[in-house]
């Protein structure tokens, strides 16, 4: 296991440059990545399924003009891109959130020969001479293939020098939990299962990676909407679907707490997750330069330790 790699607080999470539900206008995207590294910003993840390579490609182009050692980039493996045959004119990835020509495809490979493929690929996509860290995608129905192909091709790349971090990235905590266990990564992504409104890793995934030393990169800590406004809307979402009146509630009384000490909830919800020991940073999302610098400000000031008192006092806290 190697060394943890500085990532920083904040770091930017790209599929809004795949063109994440909708297009990014031409005179936008480009000045999203400047944007980050302006706000302080050092960490960049990416994928393949972001966009049908298209992530991949605007953030090699942000990145191309900096020195190569004042970032760090991840990007993740078990999904080729290839040509879609059944590509028809107008035809866009849509159904997969993608506002994007249809005329590539994605087809989940986890053995060794679709990882080193995957890593060629992305590496020409991004026209960048080295990944930092790879994380094995959303294998939530191919764990068996991941365990047996990606992850020992991954330990042989990490071995070679080749990249110097690997581990999976996924929306959930007990498949990472045994990865974190049966494997020899050092780093996982867990989306949306740490937050104020979702402690789930808590219990068995952030102990697992404490106990084995391994970093936790943590994403979606808005759950997809609710907690990104000073006060959730009637109709936020959570997790990608309507969000529960009973959350809605809850996020309420967390902003009403909030308020009295002059904090917000996206603040909260970005600091919570930071408060635990393993969890190294936080990856968050934005489709404009604007999004970048306010994401970049919530992870200070720090939140006073009697708001955290506050809140877990009325049982507000995961």
């Amino acid at each position: 296991m190697t060394p943890a790699l500085q990532l920083g607080p904040i770091g930017y999470g790209t599929a809004a440059l795949g063109n994440l539900h909708d297009a990014r206008p031409d005179d936008v995207w480009p000045a999203i990545v400047p944007a980050a590294r302006e706000a302080g910003i050092r960490y960049f993840d990416t994928a393949p399924h972001y966009g049908l390579g298209l992530a991949e490609e605007r953030l090699g182009e942000g990145l191309r003009a900096l020195p190569r050692d004042e970032f760090v980039l991840s990007t993740k493996v078990g999904r080729i891109i290839e040509p879609n045959p059944d590509h028809r004119a107008g035809g866009t990835d849509i159904a997969n959130l993608f506002d994007v020509p249809s005329t590539r495809r994605r087809r989940f490979d986890y053995s060794r020969d679709g990882v080193l493929r995957s890593v060629e690929d992305s590496l020409n996509r991004l026209g960048l001479d080295r990944i930092d860290i790879l994380f094995v995608h959303d294998p939530d129905e191919h764990e068996r293939e991941a365990l047996d192909g990606a992850f020992p091709a991954l330990e042989e790349l990490r071995s070679q020098g080749v990249i110097r971090s690997y581990g999976a990235g996924m929306n959930q905590s007990a498949m990472l939990t045994r990865f974190v266990r049966e494997t020899d990564l050092d780093i996982v992504m867990c989306a949306g299962r740490y937050t104020l409104l979702d402690g789930a890793a808590a219990a068995d995934l952030l102990p697992a990676a404490e106990e084995r030393g391994v970093s936790v990169v943590v994403a979606a800590v808005f759950n997809s909407g609710i907690l990104a406004t000073d006060r959730p809307r009637a109709d936020a979402t959570f997790d990608y679907g309507a969000a529960p009146a009973a959350l809605i509630e809850r996020a309420g009384r967390i902003a009403d707490i909030a308020a009295g000490y002059g904090a917000t909830v996206p603040q909260l919800a970005v600091q919570f997750p930071l408060r635990h020991p393993a969890v190294s940073t936080v990856v968050l999302g934005a489709e404009t330069p604007q999004q970048i610098e306010r994401n970049a400000r919530l992870a200070e000031p720090a939140v006073p330790d009697d708001l955290w008192a506050e809140l877990e006092a009325a049982g507000l806290l995961p």
